[in-house]
Order: structure tokens, then sequence, then C-alpha cells
């Protein structure tokens, strides 16, 4: 296994020795050094294949899990032992592309902590889909970078569907470009949501939030996956989401997926910096104002 450390090395020669040991992975130390294009279409080329193996993994065992094995972290939040270790491989595999990269994620198989880069992982986003046997589940793998989001993967093993964005470079989907829709109002769009479970308040806000969208738009529906929610926003399948209640690993891939495709993403309050707020409406921008309005006028007035 080789370790290239970029800092003293010209971008064209680095790739040419890339390419001449295209057998091993690239590994990147990422200390004092501003991640390039080139580098992380690398990064995001040797994290596939440990995102996929995980999902053949998931995939395999959906119909071996019991409910003896499986945990109540807390009311409505579920986790098996895929969970878990899911979320022990992937560690293993990023770790060995970005030796330097510290992790948070959903289970806390590994310390969780934020430094220049981290990446933010739910191994397996929808685990009640996954444990009731629907084929609607995915993982969720972002990487942050000074603060920056700067690349998603979404990857549903059933489908083979794999959502991919990096900064500035565009939102894909099995390496074909896609964008938000162009759909101009409430009347002609399609929303997808979700219900916090463990904020009787929050419910009922949100419910008042889904009234209004179901009574002016094409409907709204609820698949269970947070991740997958945003990636279809960003493939113009829906034209908007919005929830409360979440989590960074539910979102992080999925708000940089919406942006690359087009999309604006706020938390409640319209700010951009939302990836902790535990809030989103992520939406295409013909109607994103809107929406943001009914949740504020519900959450906050």
């Amino acid at each position: 296994m080789r370790v290239f450390y970029m800092r003293n090395l010209d971008v064209v020669i680095y790739v040419a020795m890339r390419i001449a040991l295209s057998s091993s992975p690239f590994i990147f130390d990422a200390e004092d050094k501003i991640m390039t294009k080139t580098e992380l279409q690398l990064v995001l080329q040797d994290a596939l294949p440990t995102i996929k193996l995980a999902g053949a993994f998931m995939e395999a065992e959906q119909a071996k899990v019991t409910s003896e094995q499986v945990e109540d972290k807390a009311l409505n939040s579920l986790v098996s032992y895929v969970d878990k270790q899911t979320e022990m491989m992937l560690v293993e595999g990023l770790q060995k592309i970005l030796p330097s990269a510290t992790f948070i994620t959903e289970e806390e198989t590994v310390k969780n902590q934020a430094s220049t880069s981290t990446w933010i992982i739910d191994p397996l986003d929808g685990t009640t889909n996954y444990l009731h046997g629907l084929p609607h589940f995915a993982t969720s793998v972002g990487l942050l970078y000074e603060n920056e989001l700067v690349l998603g993967i979404i990857y549903n093993p059933v489908s083979r569907e794999c959502f991919t964005a990096i900064r500035n470079e565009g939102a894909y989907l099995n390496g074909q470009r896609i964008k938000v829709s162009r759909a101009a109002n409430f009347r002609s769009s399609l929303f997808v949501t979700g219900f916090p479970f463990d904020d009787k308040e929050r419910v009922e806000k949100n419910l008042e939030v889904v009234k209004y969208v179901k009574q002016h738009s094409r409907g709204i529906r609820r698949f269970g996956s947070a991740a997958l929610d945003l990636a279809f926003v960003a493939a113009g399948r829906f034209e908007a989401y919005f929830e409360g209640g979440i989590n960074a690993w539910d979102v992080s891939a999925g708000i940089l997926l919406v942006r690359e495709a087009g999309g604006i993403v706020t938390d409640y309050q319209g700010a951009a910096d939302c990836l902790f707020s535990g809030e989103v409406v992520a939406a295409n921008p013909n109607i994103h104002a809107e929406l943001l309005d009914v949740v504020q006028r519900n959450y906050y007035v």
C-alpha cells in the first residue's frame, strides 16, 4: 500500500503515479492541504468499493435478522448487528483512504470527533424499513473538509442506485448527471417528509405543515429514509423535502447532492449552515421560499 503526500507533488505527476499504481488505493494526507477536484475524485473512486461491499452485506443479511437481534435505542429508533457491522466495514475501508480523518457515525463504533477531514456516516439509513423487509434503505457517507461538505455518496444496494456528488462538480446517479426538478410552483410539486418520533410538539407542528402541503400540491410521501429522500430531490423525483429532529449522518451526503443538483438547502430559519441544526428544508429554487415560509409560520409564529 502506497501513501502519497501531496504537498510538493504537481497534480499531473501525481495523476501519472496514480495510474501507474492503479492497483493500490489512493491515500491522502489531508493536513495543511486544500483537497483539489482531482484528489476528491480519487477519494470517491476508492470509497465506492467499500460502500458497495457494505451494501452487499446489508442486502444479504436482510432476510436473516431476527427480532431477538434488534435493539431499541429509543422510541421507534432501532438498531441491529447489521447496522453495527456495516459501520465497522465502512470505517475500516475509509480510514485506509484518509488516515488522518476522523469520524462522526450513527452507531459510534469508533470515537466520534471532528477534525480537518471528517467522514460522516449513516451505515443503514432506513433501519425500520430494512427490518420489515422493505427494499428502501441506503448507506450515506459524507466528507466534511475544513467545515465544508466536499463529497457525498448515497447507495441503495437493492436498486443499485448510487448517488454521488463532489463540491462544485455536480451531482450524479450511476455516473449520469442529475438535476433538481423545474416545477414552478406548489401545485405541480410532489413533496416528501419524515416525522420526528421523540417530540410531541414537533410532531404536531410538522402535521400542520403536512396539511398545508397536501392541500396545495400534488401530494406528499413518507418513505422512511432521509438520505434517499434528499437523493430523490436531487434527481428531480420530488420537488422538496423537509424534516426536523434529524442528525448530521442522516443528511450530510444528501445536502451536498441537492445543492450540486441545483437545489437550495437550509434549516427551518433559512440558514444555509444546516448540517448540525437538526432541520432541513431542501427544494428546487422555484418553491423553496414558499415551503420555508410555511414551515416558519407553523414552527415560529
